[in-house]
């Protein structure tokens, strides 16, 4: 019984509901969607656009519209354990697009990147977001009603392989981030302008290098 309620539970967090004018932190399904429909249209954004520094603008105008739900779905508290860990991987993929925008946006503003480098930077967050939201496709299977040849113990063992998955595909991405940050770290102090960098991208408790 209380697996059942566990799915139940899962359900109600990723059902994709229709839309609503208003949404509330007590409607976690519908914050989920949203961090969901965010992560993919930043990544259809960043996979067809021409010019990088378009491409952004736009990438930021999504990734503010959608900031709201991410931030509200954190505040989301009364949920059961393996929900609970249901809404960890929702937010691990607002983390992958939260950890883009706000390092690559101080990126565009680097004297150290070339234009071309930031194009490369740029696909490469790409990759990594289109990675994470194959996840999502995976931890769609615990809520597909036509899945009935699923027990419970295979509903949650894909709960919990979804859980690793997205969380090495965040790592990788804090990975990344940091190694191009320390790119323009070693540059700077070549030029003797490391109080720039140091100050573009964090105090001296930053560890990038």
């Amino acid at each position: 019984m209380k697996m059942r309620t566990v799915i139940v539970s899962v359900g109600l967090l990723l059902t994709i509901g229709q839309a609503r004018a208003q949404w509330v932190v007590t409607d976690p399904g519908n914050l989920a969607q949203s961090i969901i429909n965010m992560s993919d249209n930043i990544a259809h954004t960043s996979k067809t656009a021409v010019n990088t520094a378009d491409n952004f603008a736009e990438t930021i105008k999504i990734y503010q519209q959608a900031k709201q739900y991410y931030d509200a779905l954190k505040a989301v508290n009364n949920l059961m354990r393996d929900a609970r860990k249901v809404q960890e991987i929702i937010l691990m993929v607002g983390d992958v697009s939260d950890i883009y925008v706000t390092n690559f946006q101080k990126m565009m503003g680097d004297e150290n990147f070339s234009a071309k480098e930031l194009d490369v930077i740029a696909y490469g967050y790409t990759q990594l977001l289109q990675e994470s939201n194959g996840v999502l496709q995976d931890l769609k299977q615990v809520i597909n009603v036509s899945t009935l040849s699923m027990t419970d113990k295979d509903r949650m063992d894909v709960v919990d392989e979804c859980y690793r998955s997205m969380r090495r595909y965040r790592n990788l991405v804090n990975y990344y981030t940091n190694k191009n940050i320390a790119v323009s770290y070693l540059r700077a102090k070549k030029k003797n302008d490391l109080d720039r960098v140091m100050k573009l991208y964090g105090d001296a408790d930053a560890k990038y290098w």
